[in-house]
């Protein structure tokens, strides 16, 4: 039997993928909307999630934005040239990317900038308690896992749901008004990106995925790329929530002095 993956369909159409690959998409959809459902970032669309908060955020996150070149690079370091159509469609697309996602370290700072962040708090300063989770499962699944894990863990679920509430954080016309006029293109150029419609990597990442592992592969390695799905979605949850509650212990603190 053939069970060889090559898609005919639209890039972006899920359809256009295994059924084995639908079916885990769906049944990761549940816990990837509580990651969309985040207080988090309707507070920073409508302006009110603060300094402290969006401090914790912006340096929270900065381990794993600035080391995210890294995780693809260990990644890249599990292919083999002429092996497979999947180790080598996984080679081009992580050697071609690994660069731009070196540019968005310094996007991010920018952003954190425009946000009356300096570069200094972001590059040296002391990471919320708890925040560290995501960095260290993409370091884990990226390092330990299979190609495929490795690559549905990071370019599919994070970069994909961070495109989500991207969009949804930056289509506020409150938010980007927020920012300088000035610096405001630039300030606000990392969200832009994510933000865009047309990103493909996360459809890239997911064909590559299933190049690797075909139309037919085993229920039990399924069943494993779902859970790293599932593990992305809830290690990005838990750092927003470790954000969210240094807010609020410092705001109970403000609330009892007084």
């Amino acid at each position: 039997m053939n069970t060889r993956f090559e898609r005919t369909g639209p890039l972006t159409e899920l359809t256009s993928y295994p059924q084995w690959a639908q079916d885990m998409v769906a049944d990761c959809e549940s816990t990837k909307q509580v990651v969309l459902d985040h207080e988090l970032w309707a507070m920073m669309r409508e302006c009110t999630l603060g300094e402290v908060a969006t401090t914790n955020f912006m340096v929270g996150i900065w381990p794993f934005i600035e080391r995210f070149p890294s995780y693809m690079a260990l990644n890249l370091l599990k292919t083999q040239y002429g092996r497979s159509q999947g180790d080598d469609m996984a080679r081009r697309w992580l050697v071609r990317n690994i660069r731009v996602e070196q540019n968005h370290a310094e996007y991010w700072l920018n952003w954190a900038e425009g946000a009356n962040i300096s570069r200094e708090t972001v590059l040296h300063g002391v990471a919320p308690h708890g925040t560290g989770g995501l960095a260290a499962w993409c370091e884990e699944v990226s390092t330990h896992g299979t190609l495929a894990a490795g690559m549905i863990a990071t370019n599919y679920a994070i970069e994909g749901v961070t495109g989500e509430w991207s969009h949804f954080v930056y289509e506020s016309t409150k938010y980007r008004e927020s920012f300088a006029p000035s610096t405001r293109a630039s300030s606000l150029k990392w969200l832009h990106l994510h933000a865009a419609y047309d990103d493909t990597h996360p459809w890239e990442a997911l064909e590559i995925v299933s190049t690797l592992l075909g139309t037919k592969p085993v229920r039990h390695e399924v069943d494993h790329l779902a859970e790293c799905v599932k593990r992305s979605y809830v290690n990005m949850c838990l750092l927003g929530d470790r954000c969210m509650q240094s807010w609020q212990d410092q705001r109970k603190m403000r609330e009892v002095a007084a």
